[in-house]
């Protein structure tokens, strides 16, 4: 047999042709490493073998691209089966080395093991690939042995790279991945090169044709199309594995997201899987729920019921049964910490779906306690005044309707007094606010002490004010046992910045249904009573009655009248002139006001006085008497008439207001009177407040008023007060002078007091003499100026002027 040697050389451009698609292959199995080692199931398997055949197809045409690179100098053929057989060996090579190394925990070992058997794949499939040249083929043994330990080389760089990639937080990076597929390219393409020049090729002359040979340019028709194919699966890989990397990123940064939303969340939140196993908890769990992880994790949902309050062990279990079959549930509850305290909850259950199928639950949960203790606390202050803690005017007139309804039709009476504490704005005035409120709760434990053991609700509705729901008193008879009592323990001394102090209760009742069907009925009856016993002195009870409503329905008409009367026009001064009892000489007038109703003609004072005071008129009334009293004076004096003063009551309501020495001296320059022919008078009362007064009194004393106290002997005044203020003079009251004469203690009281004010030069005045009897004795006790019947009755100015004055001006 004839053996001819044959030449080879080679043609650059497939050379350097076989290279790109060995980095091409390279770049793209980088590229599918993540896509694979994240997948599961079946798309592993897919993933892999894709992989496998790019990286086989790959590396199979870089191999018979470089054998086209050859240019033999005889034409040659290549045995089609051989060829099929390379490219199945290169695939299974790149599967089983991918299996092994494309692993998230990879080991050197397990590295190492597949490096092997991918750079065995690799060789075999070079030189199965190389028996399909129709020649004979010895090798060199030493560029053999490099070829294969370049194909070891390659496959640990592969495969390293591989595994390096997918660990890579960064595996992203364009740069890296193009960087290490040349250095794959060229592992590959150097083992392929380095086994092709070790090659000798040889011919017989009487060599036999083999069963399925193809001729080499049919083959390069043939590995064009595997490259082709080659070329296309990397396309498609890497369009595949960039959408895949979008996915996984916008997967991951969506994880990241999720795990920052179930970390950072305040709420505590339970994972909990389709087997009922507590997989997690937030931080926020353990810390609201007071518990440590480790105890619960990886145990049945069941395991943390024991936290929960007892009672609502069923009521949690159905909840999480009907969230285990898919229904968004939102409800509350409370578990007990071991050291006592309770916890409030706002629980949700929430399914976690899957293709509509429940493949888990979150439990959220957020600590309520200090929202439920607020709410509840506003729940009780609307219904509840925050001072005593007794319910306000709502939850009485809620609890006073649902006892009306509850009552209609059963002929059972009830109770309602409205109770309003005496003196109480005095006390509140000169202690302050402060003790104010503390005098309102002493006075709330005596009303609920006094009232223990009866059905009552005991409401403060305002202020001093007060209402009791008397639910099971039938009777007039019972009503009164209570209401005395109540009057008898308010009227004990309360002990108040180390001073005891006095008020009294004034009570108005009604009874259900006799004084009234409805609430407001009732409470409008029950307040018509108080403001009764007021009137009659107060410190006293009264029951409504229709005599009563009668004189409340004149009263209101009374009040809507008085607001008109000022604007109309109707008051109309009187004066009562002053004498000097031993000369009987005219030495002034007081003041007083009458209301000329233009139905019921010349109205009192004591019917009208009260009811302007309570509606907040006595100011403008007092401004209107005092305008007129100094222009009246004014006139006489301009007429001739005797230079005397004018008198003229001040209200307590006048007394406080601001700038009151401002208004009087303006009302004295515009009518023109001299500020010493104005005598003010005021009541002890109004002495109270010693610093407030001091300076109110001193600013008119400053102008040149004289100031006179009134009704002096009957206030809380101390008599350290004359010595302390302005007064020029003091006016017994009406009520020592009418038994003076019989009542040998109102004599002592009297002299005594004109004693007193002669001692601290002070002029006195009596007012309401109506006997010589009673003059007699006043002239005997040196009290000369008097004042009453006596003398004159108060007449109208012009009366006066024709009775009193003009016999002066002849």
């Amino acid at each position: 047999m004839h053996i001819e040697h044959i030449h080879n050389s080679y043609d650059h451009f497939f050379v350097f042709f076989s290279y790109v698609i060995a980095v091409f292959a390279s770049y793209n199995v980088l590229n599918l490493a993540k896509t694979i080692s994240s997948s599961r199931g079946k798309s592993y398997g897919l993933w892999l073998l894709y992989g496998a055949v790019v990286m086989g197809m790959g590396i199979w045409s870089m191999h018979f691209v470089g054998m086209l690179a050859v240019n033999f100098t005889v034409p040659v053929s290549y045995n089609f089966e051989i060829i099929i057989a390379s490219v199945l060996v290169a695939i299974i090579a790149s599967f089983i080395a991918l299996y092994i190394v494309v692993h998230p925990n990879v080991s050197k070992r397990r590295l190492l093991a597949g490096a092997s058997l991918f750079a065995i794949g690799i060789s075999t499939m070079h030189y199965i690939g190389m028996e399909a040249v129709d020649l004979k083929i010895t090798y060199d043994p030493f560029y053999f042995t490099l070829s294969i330990v370049i194909a070891f080389a390659a496959s640990i760089t592969a495969l390293g790279l591989t595994f390096y990639f997918l660990g890579d937080q960064k595996y992203r990076e364009r740069g890296k991945k193009f960087a290490s597929a040349l250095l794959m390219g060229t592992g590959i393409a150097g083992m392929h090169y380095t086994g092709m020049a070790g090659a000798r090729y040889e011919i017989s002359l009487e060599r036999e044709p083999a069963v399925m040979m193809i001729q080499q340019e049919w083959l390069a028709y043939f590995i064009t199309i595997g490259s082709i194919l080659t070329l296309a699966l990397s396309l498609l890989g890497l369009y595949i594995t960039r959408r895949f990397a979008r996915q996984e990123m916008a997967k991951q940064e969506s994880e990241k997201w999720y795990r920052s939303l179930y970390e950072s969340n305040q709420d505590g939140i339970i994972s909990i899987n389709s087997e009922h196993i507590i997989i997690g908890f937030n931080p926020a769990a353990e810390k609201i729920m007071k518990i440590n992880e480790d105890n619960y994790k990886y145990k049945p949902i069941s395991s943390i019921l024991p936290i929960f309050v007892f009672d609502q062990h069923e009521y949690l279990r159905e909840m999480y049964r009907r969230s285990s079959k898919g229904e968004i549930l939102r409800y509350e509850s409370a578990i007990h910490h071991h050291s006592g305290e309770q916890i409030d909850l706002s629980m949700v259950n929430a399914p976690v779906l899957v293709d509509g199928n429940v493949m888990g639950n979150y439990i959220i949960a957020r600590d309520v306690t200090e929202e439920k203790r607020i709410k509840e606390r506003n729940h009780f202050l609307a219904f509840h005044d925050e001072l005593t803690g007794l319910p306000n005017r709502r939850m009485f007139n809620q609890d006073l309707s649902d006892l009306i309804i509850e009552q209609q039709g059963s002929g059972n009476s009830f109770v309602v007094m409205v109770m309003d504490m005496d003196r109480f704005k005095v006390i509140n005035d000169s202690l302050g606010h402060a003790y104010g409120d503390l005098f309102l709760q002493q006075m709330s434990k005596r009303i609920k002490q006094c009232l223990a053991g009866e059905n009552v609700v005991i409401s403060r509705m305002g202020g001093d004010e007060f209402a009791i729901l008397l639910k099971e008193i039938r009777n007039e008879e019972e009503a009164v046992r209570l209401a005395e009592q109540i009057i008898t323990e308010m009227g004990l001394p309360y002990q108040l910045k180390d001073n005891e102090y006095y008020v009294t209760a004034s009570i108005g009742i009604a009874i259900y249904p006799q004084h009234g069907v409805d609430a407001v009925e009732l409470q409008r009856n029950a307040d018509m009573a108080m403001y009764e016993v007021k009137k009659q002195g107060k410190n006293n009870y009264h029951f409504f009655s229709n005599e009563l409503n009668a004189q409340i329905t004149e009263r209101v008409e009374l009040e809507g009248e008085l607001r008109k009367s000022i604007e109309r026009e109707e008051f109309e001064l009187y004066y009562q002139p002053q004498f000097h009892a031993g000369e009987a000489k005219l030495i002034g007038v007081e003041a007083l006001v009458r209301w000329n109703h233009p139905e019921k003609g010349i109205l009192s004072p004591a019917l009208f006085i009260p009811v302007a005071e309570e509606i907040g008129l006595i100011t403008n009334l007092g401004t209107l008497v005092l305008r007129e009293a100094c222009r009246q004076m004014h006139k006489w004096h301009e007429e001739g008439g005797p230079l005397i003063p004018v008198s003229v009551n001040l209200s307590s309501q006048q007394f406080y207001q601001p700038h009151l020495a401002r208004d009087i001296k303006k009302i004295l320059e515009e009518t023109g009177l001299q500020p010493a022919y104005l005598e003010l008078e005021i009541t002890e009362s109004m002495m109270m407040d010693a610093e407030t007064s001091s300076e109110i009194l001193e600013e008119l004393s400053s102008l040149g008023i004289r100031i006179s106290l009134d009704d002096f002997g009957t206030g809380y005044s101390s008599l350290s007060y004359l010595k302390m203020f302005p007064i020029n003079k003091l006016k017994i009251d009406r009520s020592f002078i009418q038994d003076i004469a019989v009542s040998d203690n109102d004599k002592a009281i009297v002299a005594s007091i004109i004693s007193m004010a002669q001692h601290l030069k002070m002029d006195v005045i009596a007012e309401g003499i109506e006997t010589k009897d009673q003059l007699d004795i006043l002239v005997a006790s040196n009290c000369s100026e008097i004042q009453g019947y006596y003398y004159s009755r108060p007449l109208p100015a012009g009366e006066l002027a024709s009775t009193f004055l003009a016999p002066l001006h002849k």
